[in-house]
């Protein structure tokens, strides 16, 4: 099956984690995912399979909105709520004018630390790996950029927030400066992640729902009677007339919805058969483009091709059909 599914992550798992379900659900080995999540963030994980799997490499650097709960008083060592105290308890008592003023210094490029705790490497080792065993952990500032963030309420010592950022943002690391700055000490109670690039939380499915859906299928399988096939021979055999489309697969997103900002174009069956053994085409209708996604038919993306010169494009990835790799 090559697709893309969002999945609704649940709190206390990692994206592997997710993934290492998925392929139990849809029993095939290739799926990834388009973004880690930490284990204490719920919300939009977009998981790829199949061929589809070489796409990820166009959503390094997707745009991400998030909501969240930032708690003031303390901070951990995580930056978040899964990590253990590393200041005395406080009483803190933020104002929603304090807050938006400081939220505001956070928008637009800035350089931010990521926590210790998170897979940026360190001569080749995951800083989180250092940090478990104690070890100090120096990482240096990275330029990202916060493009929202806003305070939407403040209920005691707690902060709600919504924010919309680059790639590579730490919303722990935002928490933790912002606890900092106060004199407080703060931390991320919370965090759900809404939208990453054209994905959000409306198209996504919880595992359970998919896992329900799958043993739906399963027990429908189960009842469908063999059908008798006459053979040559003048002996019987037996099928199964099945739908070709299940109702797991109409939970993928349509890929006709995948990477909006590149334009596409239907491939005739000659010009497929020269894209899929990647050979240049011409796609005079495209002239201007840089890269397009390249279909057969309506939902079958056979690759994406990128210009050579003029209306000559070649292939830059080929996305083999259902079964080939």
């Amino acid at each position: 099956m090559n697709g893309v599914i969002i999945v609704d992550k649940p709190a206390g798992f990692t994206s592997h984690d997710v993934v290492n379900r998925m392929r139990r659900i849809l029993g095939q080995r290739s799926v990834g995912h388009l973004g880690t999540l930490d284990p204490l963030a719920t919300g939009v994980l977009p998981l790829v399979t199949g061929s589809l799997t070489r796409l990820a490499q166009f959503y390094t650097a997707s745009e991400k909105t998030y909501e969240g709960v930032i708690r003031f008083g303390f901070a951990t060592n995580t930056y978040d709520a899964d990590g253990d105290p590393v200041s005395e308890r406080v009483p803190a008592t933020p104002t929603m004018e304090q807050l938006q003023s400081l939220a505001a210094q956070f928008v637009g490029q800035i350089e931010q630390v990521p926590p210790p705790f998170s897979a940026k490497k360190i001569q080749g080792v995951p800083a989180y790996k250092l940090a478990r065993k104690q070890k100090e952990v120096v990482l240096q500032p990275v330029q990202v950029e916060i493009k929202e963030f806003t305070i939407v309420a403040v209920e005691a010592d707690r902060a709600h927030f919504r924010a919309r950022v680059s790639s590579g943002t730490y919303m722990r690391s935002v928490a933790h400066e912002m606890g900092q700055r106060l004199g407080w000490g703060a931390h991320l109670e919370s965090l759900r992640r809404t939208a990453v690039a054209e994905f959000d939380i409306a198209q996504a499915h919880t595992l359970i729902e998919l896992e329900g859906v799958r043993d739906m299928e399963r027990k429908e399988q189960q009842q469908v009677p063999p059908l008798r096939i006459p053979s040559l021979s003048g002996k019987e055999c037996f099928g199964r007339d099945d739908n070709p489309t299940s109702t797991l697969d109409a939970l993928f997103i349509h890929p006709r919805l995948l990477l909006p900002q590149i334009p596409a174009v239907t491939a005739d069956e000659s010009t497929a058969a020269r894209i899929r053994s990647g050979r240049p085409v011409n796609l005079p209708e495209l002239s201007r483009a840089r890269l397009v996604k390249v279909f057969y038919g309506q939902s079958e993306l056979i690759a994406i091709a990128t210009r050579v010169a003029g209306t000559l494009f070649h292939p830059k990835i080929v996305f083999p059909p259902d079964g080939q790799r």
